[in-house]
Formats: C-alpha cells, structure tokens, sequence
C-alpha cells in the first residue's frame, strides 16, 4: 500500500478538552511510513504546546478560523484539501462528525470515520436523527468509545450496529511530577489532605456536587483542599457556587495547568462528579498515576474502574454518598493506596495511547482497502 493521507478534523484543539487533546495525539503518532497526517482545525485557538507538539510530530495543521455555525465560507480550504487526494476524514464530536460526513462523500473521499467521545444526546431529537440518518447512514464507520455508548447509540438513536466500531480510548505513559513543588506553589501544607479534578469547566462535568461534598467533609477536615484544574464556560457560575458556599479558600479554581503529572502527584484522592461520560482520558490519567479514585457511575466508567477493587463509585447527583466516599478514602491511607496501585496495574494492561492508535491505524487501512472509491 502506498502512503494514505488522513485529515483529522476538529472543532477546537485544546489542551484541557479530553476528545481534542485525544484526536491531535492520534494524528501525531500516526506510523509515518504509512500514513500523511493533517489536523484540521475548524475554529482556531491559541494553544503554543498543540502547535510545537504537531510541528515535532511532522504534522500538517490546517486552520479554518469559523466564526459561526453559519460562518460556510470558512469550509473552503478544507473542501479544496479534500478534493486534493485525502484517503481518510476522521472527524471527532458530533459538528465534526456531521460536516466531516457531508463534505467527505461531496468531495468523494474514500473512507470517513465518525468519532463519537461522549454520548449525550439525550431529549435532542434533531441530534439524534443527524447521527442515524446522516453519519450512521453515510460514514464508513462510526467509533464509539465505550461499551455503553455503543448501546445507547444503537437502541437509543438507531444506528446500524454494523457501522459502529468499538475502540478504547488510551493514554500515553505518564511522566512524573513534583506535587510538593504544587504544594508549596498553593500554599498548603504537606499533610492536608487534598482532593482534585482535572476537566473543562462544563455542566456536564457537575462540580457543583464536588463542591457541596467538600463543604459536607469540611467539617471532619477543616484543611480539605479541592483542586480544579482546568477551564471553560462554567467558570463564572462556579465561582458563585463556591462564594455561596463559603468555600473560599477551600476550593482552588487553578485554570488550565500545563504540569498535570504534577498537581495529580499532590492529590489524595482524584475525583469525577459528571452526569455522563464516555471513556473519560482523566480517570486514565488518574489510575496511570497511581491514584485513589472517586467516581460517579456514568456512561463508561464502570468499564474502566470497578467498585471496590479499583475505585469507589457513586450515582450522579449524590453529594452526600460522593463525601462519604471521598472522606472514606482520607481517612484510609491503605485502603486508598490499595485502590490506586490497582487503578494503575489496570491501565497499563489496557488502555495505553499506542495501542489505540494501531487500532485505528488498522481500521484505516481496512476501510480504504474495502472502498470502491479510493484512488490508485
């Protein structure tokens, strides 16, 4: 086979957000012998690291700058770059998803893969009836990153099970971090016990139930310190959440952060308190690190982490039951440390970023060779 050139499309790259920062490592570790990568990027954001990480990786960037949904002009370059010779569109989250398929079959590309990261399409016919009668009807193959999303998308959506490809998300291997350099940078003191999330800052995500558990732990641990690293929409309302409270100084909004392995090193116990997940690459980051985990009981976690041999889990929505956990785990150095060391030998067994990539590598090429539409 001679080399297939891929244009990964989506919408934002970003460092914090799990499904971008997830599609610009899979374009950047794509076997260059074998494949030609393109990200493209449909709005533009600032992000130094992305561009030197994609720049190392011999990875083509194609910047789109949308300014709105209506904004159709913007998709020119991308139309003529597909028209130019592409192999694969592989588009991540449902608006790439959906122009990803419309402008792959215009432009007659081979194969387009669909990437779906987090199901949650719940009361949203208009999304569901895009996902069945556009991507499922129309891309080659649409992944799924969880077991349970595949279901949903299924019976809930009505996609054709044939086209549905389950694939694992993975991590690179962690590098590790100084969390007493973090430690010190807070303030906060060697012993406190300190409890973190690293995520964007959506209503998906739910921190508000994070932060009504630590005012309820606040009590039995007056030096309790939450760490949220990360950014997003949210954040001014979740500052409110936190003034109403009266956590002040009890909760830290760090921003984005870019030492992770760090500021997870200076954490007793890593948490997750969303209302829907797909394969979420922060509890990765967590077990790979060795840490005690909380989490709520969603999407599909519970394929990653099974209660009790190696997390603790809880239902969304249960601030009472989620400080138990957590108080459960600080107060249970063994037990925590017990819970981390497993979280981590599973991991490592299962769900490595090499691995992944060879899967998708591996579709690729089936799909291409399967295509009545691709170019000698």
């Amino acid at each position: 086979m001679r080399k297939l050139r891929v244009v990964t499309l989506v919408d934002r790259p970003t460092v914090t957000g799990g499904a971008e920062r997830l599609a610009v490592q899979v374009a950047s570790r794509l076997d260059r012998e074998r494949f030609e990568s393109v990200l493209c990027a449909s709005r533009r954001t600032d992000e130094p690291l992305l561009d030197a990480e994609l720049a190392a990786a011999g990875v083509e960037v194609l910047n789109l700058n949308r300014g709105s949904k209506l904004d159709l002009r913007a998709w020119r370059p991308l139309v003529r770059r597909l028209q130019d010779g592409v192999d694969v569109v592989h588009a991540h989250m449902f608006g790439s998803n959906v122009w990803g398929t419309v402008l792959g079959r215009l432009t007659h590309v081979p194969v387009v893969v669909a990437h779906e990261h987090t199901w949650s399409f719940q009361g949203r016919p208009v999304r569901r009836f895009l996902d069945r009668e556009l991507v499922g009807r129309y891309a080659d193959a649409f992944v799924a990153v969880a077991a349970e999303d595949r279901r949903k998308m299924i019976e809930v959506e009505g996609v054709d099970a044939e086209k549905i490809r389950l694939i694992p998300n993975g991590i690179p291997d962690p590098v590790p971090g100084d969390g007493a350099a973090v430690r010190q940078e807070l303030g906060i003191d060697a012993d406190a016990p300190v409890i973190g999330v690293v995520c964007e800052l959506r209503a998906q995500k739910a921190l508000e139930v994070l932060f009504e558990a630590a005012a309820r732990l606040r009590g039995e641990l007056p030096a309790l310190k939450v760490l949220v690293a990360g950014d997003g929409p949210e954040r001014e309302r979740l500052e409110a959440e936190v003034e109403r409270l009266g956590l002040e100084g009890t909760v830290l909004l760090l921003g984005i952060r870019r030492d992770v392995p760090a500021l997870l090193d200076a954490l007793d116990v890593a948490v997750l308190s969303s209302d829907y997940e797909g394969s979420p690459l922060s509890v990765m980051e967590y077990m790979a690190a060795g840490k005690p985990i909380v989490s709520t009981r969603v999407g599909g976690v519970p394929e990653l982490l099974e209660d009790g041999r190696d997390a603790l889990l809880v239902e969304p929505r249960d601030p009472e039951a989620f400080a138990e956990a957590i108080g459960r785990l600080l107060r249970d150095p063994a037990e925590a440390k017990r819970l981390g060391e497993a979280a981590r030998d599973r991991q490592r067994r299962e769900y490595s970023l090499d691995a992944m990539v060879r899967r998708i590598e591996s579709l690729y090429e089936e799909l291409w060779l399967a295509s009545p539409r691709r170019r000698p």
